[in-house]
């Protein structure tokens, strides 16, 4: 019986033993699990610190600037933000009472205002030549100036407007982007296109003050106007004589060189 006892107090201190042990290794892994959940929302808050902190730059830059949701351009002021939204929703609040065009910003309704007032603000120092837009003035400026600071890579030939080298590039490119919808003949610049849609239409916007004959381009109404005028700007170099047309004065010139014209110019020059 002694022997039984002894055995069943050293299965109980067994037992007791490995309780302790396994209530000691639960202990361990409670410890650690609340180490690791502690460094866990330590990183956390480091994280969210950072973010907040992040998000605080960001939301301080969106503060200073005003970002369209259409295409992402920024602006400094909301106005000018307001202004360039008008792109995108096509709206043109400024009218003008004359024609009735519309503009997206009143300073362009205001420069439109002066074709029908003909008010020309801004004056060349140097001519007294006045204009309606400072643009304009600058570009007339160079006249005097001289500057070209526009030049074409292929002849090298240079511009006062960045405009006038597109339009000369065309010459290289071999481009015509004005189409006419009569008749599908193409243009490189829209000034002929206008031209040439008026013999389609047959209008004739330029009339002589003197006698009320009308023409389809101002260059045409100039020329009749030396018959009332008298003013013949073509002279010969030959003889000094003087024409209202350099048509004229060249078959003029022919006479002094001896080159023999067509039937056609013959005729011409028998008029003259």
């Amino acid at each position: 019986m002694a022997f039984i006892k002894e055995e069943s107090e050293d299965v109980k201190i067994e037992e007791t033993f490995t309780v302790k042990q396994e209530d000691l290794q639960e202990q361990t892994d409670l410890i650690e699990e609340i180490e690791g959940s502690k460094e866990e929302e330590h990183h956390v808050k480091i994280e969210e610190k950072t973010h907040l902190k992040t998000d605080g730059i960001l939301k301080r830059r969106d503060k200073n600037r005003f970002i369209c949701t259409q295409c992402g351009k920024s602006f400094k002021k909301k106005s000018n933000l307001k202004i360039h939204m008008m792109i995108h929703t096509g709206e043109k609040p400024f009218t003008c009472t004359q024609c009735g065009k519309s503009f997206s910003l009143s300073s362009h309704l205001t420069q439109h205002m002066r074709i029908h007032t003909g008010e020309k603000p801004f004056t060349c120092t140097q001519c007294g030549k006045s204009f309606s837009q400072s643009s304009s003035l600058n570009h007339h400026m160079m006249i005097h100036t001289g500057e070209k600071p526009f030049t074409c890579t292929q002849c090298g030939r240079s511009f006062s407007c960045s405009s006038s080298l597109n339009k000369h590039m065309r010459i290289h490119t071999g481009e015509k982007p004005f189409t006419c919808i009569q008749c599908g003949k193409s243009f490189r610049q829209s000034s002929y296109l206008n031209k040439h849609t008026r013999i389609h239409s047959g209008e004739k916007p330029f009339t002589c003050t003197q006698c009320g004959k009308s023409f389809s381009q101002s260059s045409h109404l100039n020329k009749h106007m030396r018959i009332h005028s008298g003013e013949k700007p073509f002279t010969c170099s030959q003889c000094g004589k003087s024409f209202s047309q350099s048509s004229s004065r060249n078959v003029h010139l022919r006479m002094h060189t001896g080159e023999k014209p067509n039937n056609r110019i013959l005729h011409a020059q028998t008029l003259v």
